[in-house]
């Protein structure tokens, strides 16, 4: 590996240890909280990678509770160009292509089993919602965005609404992707002005100070405001740290700024 392809090299990325692998794919469930929403659909049904050091073998809480965020608000994405960051099973971005999003882009980093896992979900998910073009594309947060902006319709410079679910605890990418959200808007929105919609759990108590670093960043460009704060069954019961703090997700909406 020379050049370039350091960079590339998923320790640098994601410098903190993975948890312990799981064995083997597996399927999860998302159920619609309420049947009585825009599109005919009750449920989406999630496969997950087995062991990887992206931890892509979980469907967290902050995609359960941003999935049913989308879907209590389509008025935030409907008939929009919307493009999710680290989309893992890519439950949030399937949930807004369903309910009507114009473009829906899911990325996650361009490894083969996440990339065709994430591709597989959708093909399973979204065959039954023909008004939504859905793409799935590798990408390194930071990176340029040509071949991201490219998948959208002529003259659309920019996406409206971009969806990050349980990133913030990757500190060391802060920068990376504040950077890569203002490669990705457009100032020339039908949702004036674009949105970011950022959903976590801060899984380490004693770091949580560090988690919020994001939005003391994102200050500089974005207005945020929290909008969802939900508690779930913890993910991992034996973790260490405050079980209240560990089992709480919270969702944050951020509008560009100027």
């Amino acid at each position: 590996m020379t050049g370039d392809d350091k960079s590339l090299d998923l320790s640098s990325i994601f410098p903190d240890e993975p948890r312990p692998p799981s064995p083997g794919p597996s399927f999860d469930h998302y159920y619609r909280e309420t049947e009585n929403r825009t599109g005919n659909w009750s449920s989406v049904e999630i496969r997950l990678v087995g062991s990887h050091p992206l931890w892509g073998h979980y469907l967290w809480n902050a995609a359960r509770a941003f999935a049913t965020y989308l879907d209590a608000h389509p008025q935030l994405y409907q008939n929009l160009n919307v493009i999710e960051l680290g989309a893992g099973g890519g439950l949030p971005g399937i949930v807004a292509a369903l309910n009507g999003a114009d473009t829906v882009v899911l990325t996650d980093y361009p490894d083969d089993a996440l990339i065709e896992n994430l591709q597989y979900n959708v093909n399973r998910n979204l065959s039954r919602s023909p008004k939504s073009r859905v793409f799935v594309k590798g990408y390194v947060w930071g990176r340029p965005v040509t071949h991201l902006l490219e998948l959208l319709p002529d003259e659309i410079v920019g996406f409206d609404v971009i969806l990050m679910s349980d990133l913030i605890f990757n500190h060391s990418q802060h920068d990376a992707l504040l950077r890569s959200c203002l490669l990705l808007y457009t100032t020339a929105t039908h949702c004036s002005p674009p949105t970011l919609l950022v959903f976590f759990t801060h899984h380490r108590p004693h770091l949580a100070t560090r988690d919020m670093d994001f939005f003391e960043k994102a200050k500089a460009s974005w207005i945020a405001e929290e909008v969802v704060r939900k508690a779930y069954q913890p993910m991992f019961e034996n973790d260490p740290g405050d079980m209240g703090i560990r089992s709480m997700v919270h969702g944050w909406k951020l509008l560009k700024a100027g």
